[in-house]
């Protein structure tokens, strides 16, 4: 018989080599600058749902941030960039900016839903008007809002965090009274 001799164990074999988990929508790739310099809607407009990152590829979340807005705002670009699309989507008008100078793959900020004043290959600076917000679409908001979403090639990020911190703070800063000074 064989040369392992009677009531041997069974010979062991290494585990295979782990391989890395895939990427998922939600797993950034490089850090996100906060190079925005205003809102896409408004002054300080209400987040009416925030982003909530899917669990896996397919999961359900929520890939971008919704901002209260009506029908018929000014929608704008947070920051420089070349419009990488513009047209519908499942019915809902989206524009699309790949942002300057963000690395490879580049940022890319979308709207939706928006009647677009640009046009793919524009080029448009932080501020410039991409378009219009439309009604609200039968998924979306009821009373009307902006989605504005954040991608890195297929991962999707906060969008917030493009924006610095002195433009999330909500009201003025206010001096207050220190005790014991006249």
């Amino acid at each position: 018989m064989g040369g392992g001799g009677e009531g041997a164990p069974p010979p062991v074999s290494a585990p295979p080599p782990a391989t890395p988990a895939p990427a998922t929508p939600s797993t950034p790739t490089a850090p996100v600058p906060a190079l925005a310099r205003l809102w896409p809607v408004g002054v300080r407009p209400v987040v009416l749902r925030g982003w909530e990152p899917p669990a896996s590829a397919y999961g359900p979340g929520h890939r971008g941030v919704d901002l209260a807005a009506t029908p018929g705002d000014p929608v704008r670009a947070v920051a420089a960039g070349r419009v990488s699309f513009a047209g519908p989507v499942g019915g809902l008008g989206v524009v699309s900016v790949e942002l300057t100078g963000t690395g490879a793959p580049p940022l890319r900020t979308t709207y939706e839903s928006v009647r677009a004043s640009v046009r793919k290959g524009d080029e448009v600076a932080s501020g410039d008007v991409v378009g219009f917000l439309a009604e609200p679409g039968p998924r979306h908001c009821a009373s009307g809002c902006l989605h504005w979403g954040l991608r890195r090639g297929e991962s999707y990020l906060d969008p917030l965090s493009l924006l610095p911190p002195w433009l999330l703070r909500r009201g003025p800063s206010r001096l207050l009274p220190v005790p014991d000074v006249p």
